[in-house]
């Protein structure tokens, strides 16, 4: 069965042929995706992990430089980004995918032991990395994420073999051309993993007033040495991208959580409603009030 068959499969088993989105999966850190119109190019927020599509294509464009990925493709996301997304079906059929997570703990395990074994030769840091990579699946990636699949369509399969799939997903994107996003990550050095660390506690803090001087900070980085690397990773300014993601997370509150406007722009940041009502219609190009409805 191909990788397209086994997600229908798990569609027609977990009665998910009325999803629209995402939901979680039998496997900890396994989402599994649905749509059955795609939709046209919006803002969205990509966390960090792996992204599979089995059926359908994407196009994502960061910044000015789009990303086109599909059945024979997959997402390596470095750190949460803020981009534009296009979801396409094929022949009428719908998107079907799987958003899978990295575990701190097993990429450090495995980059200890791939830096132990001189199994791995990382790319040396240029400081101009993009935090999101498109790959070509290879025979060893598809077929572990046939078996992830499997496992789902089998609950004493997803169980038991559960944790050593993730662990070879993992293992399979680390070794890939893109790998090294992943290595720097872990390494917790370089430009990269500095960026990383700031954008994990930008991601915590974006209620509050966080400065490009914390952020900095945070980074162990001269301001302008971290405005640049920051740039470089997310194809963003720091301002840029905290408003974005401000954005997207209340429009999640408001369209998922029926949270009013008011009180989804004082939750994430805002002071001015009348503000945060003109950035968001600028940002999605709708009030938040029709995002409510829509």
């Amino acid at each position: 069965m191909s990788l397209a068959d086994w997600m229908k499969l798990y569609v027609e088993q977990k009665n998910l042929s009325n999803l629209e989105g995402i939901t979680t999966t039998e496997i900890d850190g396994v989402h599994f995706y649905r749509s059955s119109q795609g939709n046209q190019r919006q803002p969205f927020v990509y966390q960090s992990g792996l992204i599979v599509l089995g059926q359908g294509t994407k196009n994502i464009y960061l910044g000015n430089q789009p990303v086109h990925y599909g059945p024979d493709d997959y997402l390596v996301v470095g750190v949460p980004m803020p981009l534009e997304c296009e979801a396409i079906t094929d022949n009428g059929e719908p998107l079907l995918g799987l958003s899978i997570d990295i575990d701190a703990q097993v990429l450090h395990r495995l980059v200890n032991k791939l830096e132990t074994r001189g199994s791995y030769k990382p790319c040396k840091d240029s400081g101009a990395k993009s935090g999101l990579k498109s790959v070509a699946m290879d025979n060893e990636m598809l077929d572990v994420c046939q078996r992830l699949m499997k496992a789902l369509c089998n609950p004493i399969e997803a169980s038991i073999l559960g944790d050593s799939l993730m662990e070879e997903v993992t293992f399979r994107a680390l070794m890939s051309k893109e790998g090294h996003v992943l290595f720097d990550l872990a390494r917790h050095e370089g430009h990269y993993a500095r960026v990383a660390k700031a954008l994990d506690y930008l991601h915590r803090n974006y209620t509050s007033t966080v400065t490009v001087q914390d952020l900095a900070q945070t980074a162990n980085m001269s301001v302008s040495a971290f405005h640049q690397a920051f740039r470089s990773v997310t194809l963003a300014s720091p301002i840029q991208y905290i408003k974005k993601v401000r954005l997207n997370k209340a429009r999640e509150l408001i369209q998922l959580e029926g949270v009013k406007v008011g009180d989804a722009a004082r939750l994430v940041g805002y002071n001015s409603t009348s503000q945060f009502s003109r950035e968001f219609k600028r940002h999605f190009n709708l009030t938040p009030t029709e995002n409510s409805v829509g």
